[in-house]
């Protein structure tokens, strides 16, 4: 009894160590989570409009040597033709391809020379271009980012070679279920409307535009005047000013065509089957979602986490998975754009469950319209969506696209500071009025991809 007591004793300090250290871990953990708050919080965003009118967001931080910056260009499908889908994303992909100075294969040289990032996206709203670089070659960086951005050459050789990627790309997703079902669901809400289209254009449109129609894109809509650039990091707002005048006093303003409203056609129910050889099914179910400046928006987002996209906390994965053990998993969200946006319930399962699937997601989109959230729906709710949202934040990266998104979409400099009050104002009157304007049942779409044979949708 004795040596079991004292190896108990002398264990004990070991054990008293550990615990210290985890204790130290948690408070650590806990401070710097805290901090996170106060990054976000606390930035310094200074906004101005430069004579070219470019709008720059500047937030000035010197935590890292390094610089970091996001132009947002509002080019995208948004301003195509049907026959010419995928012209904004052709577009972009060639700005790193090449420019009236530098061969494609020098800018990737010249840019691993200074260990610099250089990337170009296109999205449903906009185009995006960013730059990470070193705060030490942030002039060379600069030089090479607005020499992408104005001077490409568009060659025919590496057009060429852009549409055969692009094209290779789309056959091979053709293996993919989710991209099956992702295609066709914004087909059946948007019909031929720029929304309904996926960014990349289709095999049916890429082979017809030509280089002609890619320089005219390129100099409509690449201006000063239909632009944002946020810069942040270790840069002050005199050598940004500096910067500025260097490499992009040449870049004019110009009129830029306008764009058209998007409103989907979709007026009623809806059911698209596509047969593949499949054991499990791929379901999306949904239809139009709201716009990001809708001022429901904040009502929406708390309704959407609670239906499904709260993870485990959610009615749809408690119901489907939980109680039910139909899907691995099953999440709701909404996609919000300029002028429309996606509302979309995914899930997973054997052909079998599939209509079984179906049925519980049309029966959690009504009980979502009829039954008042709880007071612990609703704050948990709260509580995730204010908590996570400085995880959206904690990188410069992260805070550069941000901004540029923000300022886009015309959300405010003090945007990340107001967010926590629109989250904590919802109140469940508003979430029964957002599922009730917002969820509409007569209209859902309904997308799987499976196995025809053994899919049993009378369950539906």
């Amino acid at each position: 009894m004795r040596r079991r007591r004292a190896g108990f004793y002398r264990c004990n300090p070991d054990r008293t160590g550990i615990a210290v250290l985890v204790s130290l871990f948690l408070v650590s953990l806990f401070t710097f989570y805290f901090s996170l708050f106060t990054d976000v919080y606390a930035l310094d965003i200074k906004r101005t409009v430069l004579p070219s009118g470019l709008t720059v967001l500047h937030v000035e931080r010197h935590n890292l040597p390094i610089v970091t910056m996001t132009l947002l260009v509002k080019a995208s499908p948004l301003d195509e033709a049907p026959e010419q889908a995928g012209l904004a994303n052709l577009t972009a992909q060639l700005l790193t391809e090449g420019t009236a100075k530098r061969k494609s294969s020098e800018i990737s040289e010249d840019l691993d020379f200074v260990g610099a990032s250089l990337r170009a996206s296109v999205e449903e709203d906009y185009t995006t271009v960013s730059l990470s670089v070193l705060k030490k070659d942030v002039e060379k960086g600069f030089e090479i980012f607005s020499d992408v951005v104005l001077n490409p050459s568009f060659s025919d050789s590496e057009i060429k070679r852009a549409k055969e990627l692009i094209k290779g790309s789309l056959l091979q997703s053709e293996e993919e279920p989710t991209f099956l079902a992702s295609r066709a669901f914004k087909k059946a809400v948007y019909s031929d409307l720029p929304y309904g289209r996926l960014v990349t254009g289709g095999l049916d449109t890429i082979d017809g535009i030509r280089r002609e129609d890619i320089v005219r894109f390129h100099s409509l809509y690449y201006r000063p005047n239909n632009s944002f650039l946020s810069v942040v990091g270790d840069i002050t707002e005199e050598e940004l000013r500096s910067i500025l005048g260097r490499f992009l006093s040449a870049w004019k303003s110009s009129a830029v065509p306008g764009r058209a409203l998007v409103k989907s056609p979709l007026k009623e129910r809806k059911t698209v089957l596509i047969g593949r050889d499949l054991t499990q099914a791929s379901i999306l179910v949904g239809h139009e979602g709201v716009s990001r400046g809708n001022p429901d928006y904040y009502a929406v987002s708390v309704m959407n986490y609670i239906l499904g996209g709260g993870g485990f906390s959610s009615r749809l994965m408690q119901k489907v998975r939980v109680e039910r053990g139909l899907v691995y998993d099953i999440h709701s969200f909404f996609a919000p754009f300029k002028e429309g946006g996606l509302f979309e319930v995914g899930a997973q399962t054997k052909n079998e469950s599939a209509g079984a699937v179906i049925r519980l997601i049309n029966e959690q989109i009504e009980r979502m319209r009829d039954e008042r959230v709880s007071d612990e729906e609703l704050n948990d709710a709260k509580s995730y969506l204010t908590g996570s949202f400085p995880r959206r934040l904690d990188t410069n990266r992260k805070i550069a696209d941000f901004l540029a998104a923000a300022e886009f979409y015309g959300l405010g400099v003090d945007y990340m500071e107001r967010y926590p009050g629109y989250i904590n104002s919802v109140t469940k009157d508003d979430v029964s009025m957002a599922a009730r304007k917002y969820l509409e049942p007569g209209k859902l779409t309904t997308v799987v991809v499976g196995k025809q044979s053994e899919l049993s949708l009378e369950s539906e």
